[in-house]
């Protein structure tokens, strides 16, 4: 367990409080994972938690939560919750929709009612590091055990509560390589919907957890069986009806990649990810304004571009830092195709270059023809010697369409002249 975890559970402890480590460190340290996230549950309010550390920060609204810090580790601390009563949900604290949505949870208790209100039995244990116990209230070491997890309650009232337990579902199942007991399966079906109402910044939060966990092709399965990927990705979905089509066969492509790099622990951005669901989308888009407006396709595409990411953003929220990325992707997409002249050199002095060229030898695996040719080449000029590229520029000039010149118009004769 994290140092600074244990820290944070033995000085609420020493301030009088119950405290201890609960949900995902729990959970993947009984597995014999390595856990990433350390969170604590005790029945200190967010003001006496803050009171306690000075490294104390408090966030939230809808759920009031306390972040303690220890340089770039963060420990998030959450007071018990309590059950919400036909009075609370008109008060200030809890707060919920015509959709049974939680749209405020304040509303605290002690451990058994938390325990109650966790979404998975898997989730539901309690570890205090003084005595070294865990405290397991809904089967969850038994679920462990079984293979497979269960919500905890009434599944569509669980769901309707926080329709985001539908996509934890999903994580956890790709994650721990677990099955969804049938009820709370079942549920996801009818209730897929409900992901439409919650916000666009949430949602950019949890996607990232989907795709960035090392086990993107299997969450990406189970969000197509349980009709999710569609609620998340509108403008994608109806072009992955085939799947042999080009679109599936690049997604999985990227998927596949994704979860490779991830697990040999090197760098993977989400904006690539975003530009690669959203490409085929950009492509579509692009020509249908061609057809309806008459623009070039250089046009039409900057115009797509804006329009298909305002689509999506509307779904899901893209921080500016990763939209102006994935931009440049697809722009590069335009340009390294013109490589003579300065611009084959231009386009390699590009910051984002790399990626594009990445994205580019990605559809060329799965487009084949003059894209997979046109990978290879920059393949080659990019790790060739500066003579060598003189010279692959040179070839393209020659073996490139031929130009015609223009002839001049011969000048007229003066007759004064003769």
């Amino acid at each position: 367990m994290s140092p600074n975890a244990i820290k944070v559970t033995d000085g609420l402890q020493k301030a009088g409080y119950e405290a201890y480590l609960v949900g995902g460190c729990v959970r993947d340290s009984l597995l014999g994972l390595s856990p990433k996230d350390f969170d604590v549950a005790t029945n200190a309010t967010p003001e006496q938690i803050k009171a306690t550390f000075r490294n104390c920060r408090l966030i939230g609204r809808r759920f009031r939560l306390a972040h303690v810090l220890f340089g770039r580790e963060i420990i998030e601390v959450a007071t018990f919750r309590g059950h919400h009563d036909e009075a609370s949900s008109e008060d200030k604290k809890g707060k919920q929709s015509s959709d049974g949505q939680l749209l405020r949870d304040n509303v605290y208790g002690n451990i058994q009612e938390d325990a109650q209100r966790r979404d998975f039995n898997i989730n539901a244990m309690y570890y205090n590091p003084s005595t070294q116990e865990v405290t397991d209230f809904a089967g969850g070491i038994d679920a462990l055990k079984s293979g497979e997890f269960a919500l905890i309650g009434d599944a569509e009232t669980r769901y309707r509560e926080d329709p985001v337990r539908m996509l934890r579902a999903i994580r956890f199942s790709a994650k721990l390589n677990m099955r969804i007991e049938p009820s709370a399966a079942d549920a996801i079906h009818s209730l897929n919907h409900l992901l439409s109402n919650i916000p666009p910044a949430r949602l950019f939060e949890e996607v990232l957890k989907l795709f960035l966990a090392g086990k993107a092709v299997k969450t990406y399965e189970l969000l197509q069986t349980y009709g999710l990927f569609g609620v998340l990705f509108p403008q994608l979905q109806p072009l992955l009806q085939d799947s042999n089509s080009k679109e599936t066969l690049f997604l999985e492509n990227v998927l596949e990649n994704t979860d490779k790099r991830i697990n040999n622990d090197q760098r993977v951005t989400p904006a690539f990810i975003y530009a690669a669901f959203l490409w085929y989308p950009l492509e579509e888009r692009t020509d249908q304004i061609i057809q309806e407006a008459g623009l070039s396709r250089y046009d039409a595409f900057m115009m797509a571009q804006g329009e298909v990411l305002h689509r999506q953003v509307q779904r899901i929220m893209i921080p500016k830092r990763f939209s102006t990325v994935i931009r440049d992707i697809w722009i590069l997409q335009q340009r390294l195709p013109r490589r003579f002249g300065k611009r084959a050199y231009q386009a390699l002095a590009h910051p984002k270059f790399r990626a594009g060229y990445d994205f580019l030898l990605m559809r060329g695996e799965v487009e084949g023809g003059e894209l997979l040719e046109l990978g290879q080449w920059w393949t080659k000029f990019q790790h060739a010697a500066p003579s060598v590229q003189k010279t692959m520029l040179s070839s393209l000039r020659h073996d490139g369409p031929k130009k015609h010149k223009r002839r001049r118009p011969k000048r007229a004769v003066s007759k004064n002249n003769d």
